[in-house]
């Protein structure tokens, strides 16, 4: 039971500290209160615009509402593009990357489809 409860408050330090990293806690607001906006400043080569905001519903549980700005936050890509600018990567590197993914894009899109297929036979 104590280890269920440790995992559990490790989990919420995770996405709090993931929210603090992001620089995301301001993304959080009521349905009823308006959202209040970051001033807004130039982005820098190292900074990203990130502008991810979900609206919490009456009643809604915390762990529901990190759940869906967990998913809103990768679909966004923001996470993936800082991993990428952790370190310089010049043209030739970024087209090389860029050829790669395109390439596992189309396997996986090649992958679904003959699941699909094989499911409506």
């Amino acid at each position: 039971f104590l280890l269920a409860v440790i995992s559990k408050m490790m989990s919420r330090l995770f996405l709090l500290a993931l929210l603090a990293l992001v620089g995301l806690a301001s993304g959080f607001a009521p349905v009823n209160t308006p959202s209040v906006a970051a001033p807004s400043t130039l982005p820098t080569s190292t900074s990203l615009a990130v502008s991810v905001k979900i609206n919490v519903g009456e009643g809604e549980s915390i762990e529901q509402a990190l759940r869906r700005f967990k998913r809103e936050v990768n679909q966004s890509g923001h996470l993936m593009e800082l991993r990428h600018r952790k370190h310089f990567e010049n043209s030739q590197e970024k087209k090389k990357r860029k050829i790669k993914e395109g390439r596992m894009r189309i396997r996986f899109e090649r992958m679904q489809k003959r699941r699909m297929n094989k499911q409506r036979a």
